[in-house]
């Protein structure tokens, strides 16, 4: 029990102390690239998706 105790008390001045967090400003910048490249991301597999739709119920037609 011993042992849990001192790993969690170690745990805890690793993350408050030892640990370097970074600023309010650059986690904003961080959080609006992850949003930005999302959607980025997203809008191309809906692209490629429709895309592949497409062409695949035009060769359906065809060879119908």
């Amino acid at each position: 029990m011993n042992s849990i105790i001192h790993y969690l008390q170690d745990s805890y001045s690793e993350f408050s102390q030892k640990a370097s967090w970074p600023s309010l400003a650059s986690l904003q910048r961080s959080t609006v690239v992850v949003i930005v490249a999302t959607v980025i991301f997203s809008l191309l597999i809906f692209l490629m998706d429709k895309g592949i739709s497409t062409i695949l119920e035009f060769l359906y037609t065809i060879f119908k």
